[in-house]
């Protein structure tokens, strides 16, 4: 088309317009029409024309440009069969919100007379199964924020925490990105689903680094083995896990922490955090069998008793005989390690151990060499507590479960690639543990432990 360029305004658009032949098309409303200028009319089209009309020429003397007002079932009906087509409906989400925002703003405009629109910004949010992309209008101060963004602020804020549960319940971002690209049609690199889980590492961070309590009657640690990459190597390394019991009869993880290998000397400095962070005293340390552990309890929480856990013992007395043994020598274990009697003391056990020990070690040495180490009565401590908890402070079997539970989230992986991916993952799961927000059964009835109930 040629002739001459005429610019003017309309709704706060810059529209040009040329002297010349015009054609007007719109989505299936208006038939094309075609006419020169200087004797626009509108061709005869479907019934709504009858509706009334402005003239309007915008200034110029020879445009007789004719507007049709639509009322709200004609707008509904044309809405409707736009968006039976191909995306329509997408098409239709994305103007709808952009049209609510430009007339936000001009309303917005009208109350501040010394301001002006300033364009549009890039903006997006997620739709039904798409992603939706508009624009965002601006003014020239940038005083105005559109109200329907906090509103989709919130939806992007959910679907945020939809990739972090995702994520701690064992996907890979790749595969969290592969969940977001059937929802949403928009596929989601490793980077843009690493930002979204980001509030969840920052959750987890704020919460392994919580103020503590100053007392916890029972205390239950131990290690569980992670692979993980590091100088671009894959090893499996020690995460030390400190469960414990609080004064109310819940259970709770006061801690997640990474050493490459599990020690005493490691788990000495996990004391120390746990120190700095407002614990003092400890009623009982319930763990497995690592040496000087004891040791560094006493340093660390004087006075606080060890609890070796029984289970891991059983397991390795049945390692040290022959198949056809194990059963007998599992009820000699039984027989020692009993709870829930009254009567039963750890002078009374000691002595079983002893016959145990002579019995079995005629035909294996290495248990009879067991018969007189007295770091086994860390074995029996629990039998100087209220008969209705003993089952519950023998064994480590708490926090196998949480550490089962820590597997099932990382098994999805062959290695993990951080130390601070595992640490997230570990801690949500932690944090959202909802059996560790009932109260146990019996467990405040022991005085020693538990003084103020």
């Amino acid at each position: 088309m040629s002739g001459v360029h005429m610019p003017f305004f309309w709704g706060g658009y810059r529209i040009g317009l040329k002297m010349a032949k015009i054609t007007i098309y719109d989505l299936s409303v208006f038939d094309t029409v075609s006419k020169s200028v200087s004797q626009l009319s509108f061709k005869k089209g479907p019934a709504m024309f009858g509706q009334s009309r402005e003239v309007c020429n915008f200034g110029c003397p020879n445009l007789k440009l004719q507007l049709m007002l639509l009322t709200k079932e004609q707008i509904s009906e044309q809405m409707c069969k736009h968006a039976q087509k191909k995306n329509g409906l997408h098409d239709l989400m994305e103007i709808m919100l952009e049209s609510m925002m430009i007339a936000e703003r001009s309303e917005f405009l009208v109350d501040n007379p010394g301001n002006k629109g300033n364009g549009y910004r890039p903006g997006s949010t997620y739709g039904h199964g798409r992603k939706l992309e508009f624009r965002i209008p601006r003014d020239r101060y940038g005083n105005f924020h559109p109200q329907i963004l906090a509103i989709l602020r919130d939806q992007e804020e959910e679907c945020d925490r939809l990739a972090g549960v995702l994520y701690t319940k064992g996907l890979t971002q790749e595969q969290v990105g592969d969940v977001f690209d059937q929802i949403y049609g928009q596929h989601y690199s490793k980077t843009s689903i690493s930002r979204m889980v980001d509030s969840v590492r920052g959750q987890v961070s704020e919460w392994l680094e919580r103020g503590l309590e100053k007392y916890y009657p029972i205390l239950f640690v131990d290690c569980v083995h992670i692979k993980i990459h590091r100088k671009r190597s894959v090893a499996s390394e020690a995460f030390y896990v400190a469960l414990a019991v609080t004064e109310e009869g819940t259970r709770e993880v006061l801690g997640i922490f990474n050493m490459p290998i599990e020690s005493a000397t490691g788990w000495n400095e996990i004391f120390g955090k746990l120190k700095e962070r407002g614990v003092e005293r400890i009623g009982l340390v319930v763990a497995d069998g690592i040496k000087g552990l004891d040791t560094v309890i006493g340093e660390r929480f004087p006075g606080s008793p060890l609890q070796r856990c029984v289970t891991h013992l059983k397991r390795n007395i049945y390692a040290k005989v022959r198949h056809g043994d194990k059963a007998a020598i599992a009820a000699d274990l039984r027989d020692i390690f009993r709870t829930g009697q009254r009567d039963y003391t750890i002078e009374m056990a000691w002595a079983k151990w002893q016959d145990m020990c002579d019995k079995w070690g005629k035909d294996y040495r290495s248990i009879k060499f067991l018969r007189n180490n007295a770091d086994y009565k860390a074995y029996m401590t629990y039998l100087n507590y209220a008969p209705q908890i003993q089952s519950m402070i023998y064994t480590t079997n708490w926090i196998e479960r949480l550490n089962r539970d820590f597997r099932r989230v990382t098994r999805m992986r062959t290695a993990m690639p951080n130390e601070e991916s595992v640490l997230t993952l570990m801690g949500s799961v932690a944090m959202d543990h909802k059996a560790y927000d009932r109260i146990l059964p019996n467990i405040t009835s022991d005085i020693q432990l538990f003084p103020d109930k």
